[in-house]
């Protein structure tokens, strides 16, 4: 079986996180990148600390907004088109965040505010 090193991360155990270095794993030569247990990572589609914080799939959901609204800026369509794009773009991301966190009405707005500027 053929393992990607760069997409591979060690969260280090929970009980000796403070009072151990993180151990030195290596495939094929390649050091395995270890993660603090507030770094975020995506894991089984979402993303999220090793604590259990998931507020790491606001900025996630954000940036994929910013480059949408971006990339149809960029691009001459009209406006019901570049409304679609946006939505192809966007709003899958969204979706499965919606499930997983909850979202304040300012940051919905915020991300409204992407969606309708296009």
């Amino acid at each position: 079986m053929e393992i990607n090193v760069k997409k591979l991360v060690i969260d280090k155990d929970r009980k000796r996180r403070e009072s151990s270095p993180a151990p030195d794993l290596r495939i094929n030569g390649e050091r395995l990148k270890t993660l603090d247990i507030n770094d975020a990572c995506r894991f089984l589609g979402y993303w999220g600390t090793g604590n259990g914080d998931t507020s790491a799939i606001r900025e996630v959901v954000r940036e994929k907004a910013r480059v949408a609204h971006d990339l149809i800026q960029s691009h001459p369509l009209t406006p019901e088109l570049s409304a679609e794009l946006f939505a192809q773009k966007e709003i899958g991301a969204f979706r499965f965040s919606a499930a997983l966190i909850e979202w304040s009405q300012s940051e919905l707005e915020g991300l409204q505010n992407l969606g309708t500027s296009v």
